[in-house]
């Protein structure tokens, strides 16, 4: 059975407030847990003492068992000096996608056509003589 030490959704509609749990992985995310470890309420101030609350002597021996704590709670516990968060690093995330890079390679177009006039297309010569499917349909 794998743990986690994860977030279980309380509160009431756009009211939302969390219990930090150990549960099995399988469980729903609000459904059956183990042992209710804290809670965080995101809606106080960040600087606000009653944000969040941990109790880390439960979590130190839940951790020491083997459970897991999902992203959110690995936030918490590095900010208490329980676990180190590795840093993260993706550097395509901020790079545009396709087709922002059509649109900036048109706008690049655009703006290198306006400074200098491109030349216009050229007019087709006059036709001396029709092919010969558009005589045959004459």
């Amino acid at each position: 059975m794998s743990l986690k030490i994860r977030l279980a959704r309380a509160g009431t509609k756009k009211r939302p407030y969390y219990h930090v749990v150990i549960a099995d992985s399988r469980a729903p995310r609000d459904g059956r847990f183990i042992e209710r470890l804290g809670h965080f309420n995101p809606l106080v101030g960040k600087d606000a003492k009653d944000r969040l609350k941990l109790d880390l002597e439960k979590i130190k021996a839940w951790l020491a068992k083997g459970a897991t704590p999902t992203d959110r709670v690995l936030r918490f516990l590095d900010e208490a000096g329980v676990m180190k968060r590795p840093a993260r690093n993706n550097p395509n995330k901020a790079q545009p996608k396709k087709k922002a890079q059509e649109r900036a390679a048109a706008a690049a177009a655009a703006a290198s056509g306006g400074a200098a006039p491109a030349p216009a297309p050229a007019a087709p010569a006059p036709a001396t003589e029709a092919p010969a499917g558009e005589a045959a349909a004459s």
